[in-house]
Order: C-alpha cells, then structure tokens, then sequence
C-alpha cells in the first residue's frame, strides 16, 4: 500500500505514534512521504516533531514536504469572533502558537530537514506517478489536499483512496459542540475534498474514535521496554498520568493506522452522505449526516465501532518494538 501521510503533527499519543506505528509495518504500507499542514502546530514545528520522529525511527529516507501554513479562510481572528458570539473554542491549535519553534524532545534538532519542493506539488507529481495507487492518509487539516485538487482537479479521480481522522457523524465535537477540531481548523478544505471525485473516502471521526482512549496501565506497559520511540512517549504522555493516574488519553489518529495494518480491527462502518457546515455560525466545521444522498451520489465510508481488544493489541505490539530497518 502506498501512503502519502499528510499531517498537522502533535504530541506523542496522537499523529506521531500513527506515523510511528506505519513505519513499524513497511512490510505493508510503503510511505511515499510526509506532508506537513498547520493545525494542532504550526507547519515549522510540526515539521521538527515529524522529522525528529523519522530519524528515531530509522527512517530518514522518508522525505518530508512543508505545506500549507493557513486554513483557505478560517483565521484566528475569525475563531475569537466565533468564540465571543457562539461559546468557548476549546483547542485552537497553531492559531493560539507563537512563532518560535522549539526543538523536540532531546533538544536537539534532527539532521534531516524537510525538501525544498512544496508538499502541495508533491502531492500532485506522486499521484501523478502513481495513478491509482496512492492512498492519502489525513490526519489534520485537509489544506494541503484541497489546495491540490484546486490546483488540479483532474487528480483527485486518481488518488486511490482518501482515508482520513476527523469529524463526527453521529456524536458532539471535540472543540465545540458541533465539530471536530481537524474539520473545524479548515472545515472549507474538508468541504471540497470530501465533494471531490476520490473513489473511496473512509472517515475515522469521533464516532469511533472516542472509543479507545489509552490508561496509565497500558501506557507503563509499553514504557517498561526500553527504545528510543518507548522514551519518546514516556516524554510526551507521562507528565498527564504522573498529574492524573486515572487520565484517559485519546489516541485518534492511531486508530486510523490500526485500520490501514490490519481492516479486520474495525466492526461496524456505514456509507453515509456526510456534509461539512462551511456556514459562519455556531455549528461552524461540524459534520453532519445529510438525510438523502447529495446530487452527486457521494457516500462517506463512516467507521462506527471496533474491537477494542484487538487495537489495544496492535498498539501494544508496534510501539514498543526496535525500530525497523530502511
């Protein structure tokens, strides 16, 4: 399988440990290359978190593109407005960061540095290569993809599959009642993309997400094997359960990795008609279940429920093994 893994970055529980638990597995998924996107950071230091995490995995080869740096039209001033009228943001990501970019755990800043070519303009040239072959893997913002398809949109029939970590069909938002917060940080790029002629969306939203947070039980588990990704989580998630031993710590992306390892991990999926409410208001970025298909047929492949035993399974085993070879 052949993955484009575009992401927002993130602390250890979430999109690294998904990019972590995909390199654990290049005997099943090849990744083309890592696309950087603002959202839970800014592009800069989201890039340092992801290269860091590639080097502690040997996997340097793996090329890392910067990408786009603001959503199509939400801004910051935007999200204060929606806050004042409407009630509390309660994540608001890069929009809250400053501009200095700290070094990952370890203080040091890895050697290899992202390439000069945009992660928009490779995105087109390797779907471009590799017609009907590549999987785009989302796990932010879906800018950097929008942007592609507008670029080109004769590309996005030859993507051959869109798998991505957001929204919420059927339960409350994360960052407000009504949305999720990678929908809502651009939820007029999730609206074009999931419009698009991609001929197989599967969504990983909250539905099904929400229901395998980690304990401190697992995680002392994975910690108590000693390697460079173990201490990497023990740096990034430990502080939370040290402060609060019955925590919960919500692994999102990691269930969408889980998913492309091994699909048997999901129990209940429905193709749905799914619309993002691009509409200045309340329910802003909220996803939402049409009640008939839109015009164009369209169907979102919603996942809805897994085994849980069987992700905690996969979990357990990949983050704590040495690292693979190149």
């Amino acid at each position: 399988m052949r993955i484009i893994f575009d992401t927002d970055s993130a602390v250890f529980n979430d999109d690294a440990a998904a990019l972590a638990m995909l390199l654990q597995r290049r005997d099943l998924v090849e990744i083309l290359g890592v696309t950087v996107v603002a959202g839970n950071h800014t592009v800069p230091q989201g890039a340092e978190h992801m290269l860091h995490l590639l080097e502690l995995t040997g996997a340097d080869a793996v090329p890392l593109y910067l990408g786009a740096d603001a959503p199509l039209v939400n801004t910051p001033a935007r999200a204060a407005r929606q806050e004042a009228q409407w009630g509390p943001i309660t994540f608001k990501g890069a929009f809250d960061a400053g501009p200095e970019v700290l070094p990952p755990h370890g203080g040091r800043i890895a050697a290899t540095r992202p390439r000069e070519t945009t992660a928009v303009s490779f995105i087109i040239e390797t779907i471009e290569k590799y017609p009907d072959e590549v999987t785009l893997v989302a796990v932010g913002p879906m800018t950097n993809l929008a942007t592609a398809f507008r670029r080109r949109p004769d590309l996005a029939g030859r993507v051959k599959s869109l798998v991505f970590m957001g929204g919420n069909a059927r339960v409350p938002g994360n960052v407000t009642p009504a949305a999720e917060f990678n929908i809502w940080f651009d939820p007029e790029a999730a609206a074009a993309v999931l419009a698009s002629p991609i001929p197989r969306i599967v969504m990983f939203g909250l539905d099904i997400t929400n229901h395998a947070p980690i304990r401190k039980a697992q995680f002392d588990a994975i910690i108590a094997i000693d390697t460079p990704l173990t201490r990497l989580m023990r740096h990034d998630m430990g502080p939370r359960f040290e402060r609060h031993p019955g925590a919960t710590v919500y692994v999102w992306d990691c269930i969408t990795a889980a998913w492309l390892i091994d699909p048997s991990v999901v129990t209940v999926s429905q193709r749905l008609p799914i619309e993002v409410d691009t509409t200045f208001g309340p329910s802003y970025g909220g996803t939402r279940v049409l009640e008939e298909a839109p015009a164009n047929g369209r169907l979102v492949e919603v996942m809805l429920d897994l085994d849980i035993e069987k992700f905690y399974g996969i979990y357990e085993d990949l983050l704590p093994r040495p690292r693979e070879g190149p």
